[in-house]
Order: C-alpha cells, then sequence, then structure tokens
C-alpha cells in the first residue's frame, strides 16, 4: 500500500508523489487524512516562489523541518483518525479523529504528543480551522482591543474574517473592515463589520477615516489590524491609526518589501507598530498564558464560530493543482479552500 504526499516542485507547481506507506514505531500513530486546508497565505507565498530562500520553516513544528527549498512538502492544518498504533499505544487510540500541524499527504506518522484529539461533537471540517482560529486569537490578544475603541482591519481572508469574528464580540464603537474582493467584503459584513470597503476604490480611503471619525480630537483608529498579506497595505493602516494607537502587523510578506512613510505625521503620532505571531506568547502575558491554555482558548473558539461556513471549495488531494491555481489566479472566488483524501 502506498501514500500520496503533495510537494512544491518549482514556482507555480505542484504534484503529488506515490511513497512508501510508514509504519509506526514505539509511541506512534498512523493517521489517515481525512480533510486538510490550504493557507492562502503562506502557501500561496510558497507557490509563487516568494517565500525566502534557505529560511527555515518552522522550528516550532516537528513535521516542517528543514529550510524553504524547491522540492518541499508544507501544510500544517491536518485532520484524520488513527489507522495503525505502534508499539505501546494504547488501544483506546485506534480510530480516533485527531488533529496535527502537518503537511498535505494521505497518511502520516504522529507522536501522540503532536496530535490534538477532536472534541466528540466537532466536525473535521470544523476543526481544520484549528492553527487560523488560533492565530485569530493571538493577534486579538495582541491588540487587547478596549470597550468603545475604533477599531479597522486590513484583508478579510481567512484569518482576517476570523479576527472580525472574535472582535465583533467586543463592544466597540466602530469595526471597519478593508478588502479589494467583494465576496471577503459581504462575509465580512455578514459576520458583523459596521462596514467593509475596498480600498482600491474612489474616496474609499476616506471614507473609512470618516467612519473612525471620534468625538473631538479622537481621530482615526485606535487599534488597527494588517492581515493583508499586501506590503503596500500597512503605509494605509498606519495612515487611518490615530495619536498613540496601535497597529498589529500579522501578515508574513515572504520576500516582498513594504515601503511606509514614516517621515510625515508619524513622526509625532507615537503610534506602536507590533509585530505578532502565533508561535510564541506576548512576552507581557506569558506569566499567566501558555501556548496550552492559549491552543485551549482556541478550541473553544472553533466551536463558537463555525468556521466551516467560510468553506468555497473541496479538491481531492489528486486535483490539488487546480487548487493552488485557483488561490493564485483567481483570489477573488475563494474564501478557504480544503484538500479532501478518499475513504
Amino acid at each position: 500500500m502506498k501514500k500520496q504526499a503533495l510537494y512544491f516542485t518549482a514556482p507555480s507547481s505542484v504534484e503529488v508523489r506515490e511513497e512508501p506507506l510508514p509504519q509506526p514505531g514505539p509511541g506512534q500513530l498512523l493517521v489517515r487524512t481525512l480533510v486538510s486546508a490550504i493557507s492562502a497565505g503562506t502557501e500561496v507565498l510558497i507557490y509563487r516562489g516568494q517565500a525566502p530562500s534557505g529560511m527555515k520553516v518552522d522550528d516550532t513544528i516537528s513535521s516542517l523541518n528543514g529550510t524553504i527549498s524547491f522540492p518541499m512538502r508544507y501544510g500544517y492544518a491536518a485532520v484524520g483518525e488513527i489507522a495503525a498504533t505502534g508499539p505501546g499505544v494504547a488501544a483506546i487510540w485506534q480510530d480516533r479523529r485527531v488533529f496535527a500541524f502537518h503537511p498535505h499527504e494521505s497518511f502520516f506518522l504522529a507522536d501522540i504528543g503532536q496530535v490534538h484529539v477532536l472534541p466528540r461533537d466537532m466536525a473535521p471540517e470544523e476543526a481544520v480551522f484549528f492553527p487560523n482560529v488560533e492565530t485569530a486569537v493571538t493577534l486579538v490578544a495582541d491588540g487587547n482591543p478596549s470597550i468603545g475603541e475604533q477599531v479597522a482591519v486590513f484583508g478579510q481572508g481567512i484569518v482576517g474574517l476570523l479576527v472580525t469574528s472574535l472582535l465583533v464580540r467586543h463592544p466597540l464603537s466602530s469595526l471597519v473592515t478593508l478588502d479589494a474582493h467583494p465576496l471577503r467584503r459581504s462575509t465580512s459584513v455578514s459576520v458583523g463589520a459596521h462596514s467593509s470597503l475596498d480600498p482600491n476604490a474612489s474616496g474609499a480611503f476616506e471614507e473609512a477615516l470618516a467612519s473612525l471619525q471620534g468625538p473631538r480630537v479622537y481621530h482615526g483608529a485606535d487599534l488597527t489590524y494588517e492581515v493583508s498579506g499586501n506590503p503596500d497595505a500597512l503605509d494605509r493602516a498606519i495612515a487611518v491609526t490615530g495619536y498613540n494607537g496601535r497597529v498589529v502587523i500579522g501578515s508574513w510578506y515572504g520576500r516582498k518589501p513594504a515601503t511606509v512613510e514614516l517621515g510625515g505625521s508619524f513622526h509625532r503620532s507615537r503610534i506602536r507598530l507590533i509585530s505578532s505571531q502565533v508561535s510564541s506568547i506576548e512576552p507581557e502575558r506569558r506569566g499567566r498564558w501558555s501556548k496550552e491554555r492559549l491552543q485551549q482558548l482556541a478550541w473553544h473558539m472553533v466551536k463558537e464560530l463555525k468556521p466551516s461556513r467560510f468553506v468555497t471549495h473541496r479538491f481531492p488531494l489528486s486535483e490539488a493543482a487546480r487548487a493552488y491555481q485557483l488561490l493564485d489566479r483567481n483570489p477573488q472566488e475563494a474564501l478557504q479552500v480544503l484538500l479532501t483524501y478518499p475513504g
């Protein structure tokens, strides 16, 4: 029996390769994948060849060792069920459904400590959103939104939509989102944004500023998130942020440079630029927050948000090339794209 694994082989090229089916060793699980989620941010950067060559893939995920170089495997959202167990593994693990940070492939090995057992009432298409929900929880926590604040979110891809979905639970005075694609804007409003604007439309930037006009001198956003993946959006995110506001930067631009205008009002604005990334906890919160506590909260929010409503496309692993072509060439048509696996 063979397994199928997805490889990024060159810019704009992926292929599915057959490989021997591994056997679990002591303390290991063999997982048969049911569904995996494509990251429209990081994976498309890799697909386009825009990720920094030679950079370590991810020090925090054991299944993503090595450096960014073709050919390579990638992906970090897989849900499957235990097909076999190695010596020393309790029989109770057999047939359990689990989540793992793992590349796209039909079967894979994992240590018990590398998987999360799904709650019994959670569907695989909900659980596969766990990494993005964890990212959104981290972004919102790092921004620390407060009652009555004015908030702007640049980018309404999956991470942006999840950030918006969490922010609408806060008693904000205004929540404005910006994205170039109509499907994302309409979805943003449906989850609770007060308005969602096309940043490229004439007058949209001025409209965003007007909607963030607070009483008297409190002009502009108190808190702005940049999660569009577009380096050009960072300068606009800074521009809509008011005096002493915060800009949380969750985008990874890869090798794309970000040019920002810091010689004007920024110099006197005392705006704080905050780098946010899910692999670590903000230093000020580490006394009471651990990775485990954050992940417990993320699982709770998966249940609360029901993110499977954002799935727009499903492709079998054998047609993965079509999935990446869609995200690369026609991103306006897709929200979350999933890869499915034969039973």
